[in-house]
């Protein structure tokens, strides 16, 4: 009689695994920086629906980190090529082994050297991640680095001239931009396209159409005014004419 069959574990769904770690971002800083990233480019690329942009989520890749649970995921994460629809987590085998292409973790004194370490050495030789970013919300702290594959390493961009670092994955720019989000004025790290063009928010969107809105407004009404004088002008010299 032949032997059954040793059937291969199967990996836990999304439905099994942990979401949410109940630990919040560092600052309240922290998770705006990270909101800005996310909603500008998912409203930049609102037409697009072969991308996934997350973040402060799980990201499971293998079974037995996946038990572990030891595993914090990206600040910020981007994913090319795969689809734009609603997730717990990120998890690589239920995505046909893909993995972020970007990644940005934001500094904290208490997370640094996870991200310049493990995490750092994860991404790069594990997940074979692009590029990965740093940056520090508060210091305004800005590294790059792209992979090396055959070393399985990262090696660190150089800025452009204006202090951009180029994201290649994406065809964007990153760069400190100094602004008043939040009622806070810092340097906020945004995203930029290839004319430097600044990737909006929606709020930003909407001020701004309305600020044009109401330029628009004072424009015609200047007009309005300017017409209704030149009018008055009129008739009073015919007055003054037909009184002559």
């Amino acid at each position: 009689m032949a032997e059954p069959l040793e059937r291969s574990p199967i990996p836990p769904s999304a439905a099994q695994l942990d979401y949410d770690d109940g630990e919040p971002l560092e600052s309240a800083r922290h998770r705006q920086q990270m909101t800005v990233l996310i909603e500008s480019l998912e409203f930049a690329w609102q037409k697009r629906d072969d991308f996934y942009v997350g973040g402060n989520m799980f990201l499971y890749f293998s079974e037995t980190q996946s038990r572990r649970n030891d595993f914090r995921g990206p600040d910020v994460f981007v994913v090319l090529n795969t689809t734009r629809r609603e997730r717990l987590s990120w998890i690589v085998w239920e995505e046909n082994g893909q993995a972020p292409d970007v990644i940005i973790e934001l500094l904290s004194d208490k997370t640094e050297h996870v991200d310049r370490g493990e995490k750092m050495r994860i991404y790069g030789r594990t997940l074979k991640v692009g590029e990965y970013f740093l940056f520090d919300p508060f210091s305004g702290v800005l590294e790059g680095y792209e992979l090396d594959v055959l070393r399985g390493r990262y090696v660190p961009k150089l800025p452009d001239s204006e202090g951009r670092l180029r994201c290649e994955q994406l065809g964007l720019y990153l760069a400190k931009l100094r602004s008043t989000l939040y009622a806070v004025d810092t340097s906020w790290l945004r995203w930029l396209d290839d004319t430097g063009k600044l990737l909006e928010l929606p709020i930003e969107r909407a001020n701004a159409e309305v600020e044009r809105a109401n330029a628009e407004a004072e424009r015609a009404n200047a007009e309005a005014e300017r017409a209704e004088r030149l009018e008055a002008e009129l008739l009073a010299l015919k007055a003054k004419q037909s009184g002559g």
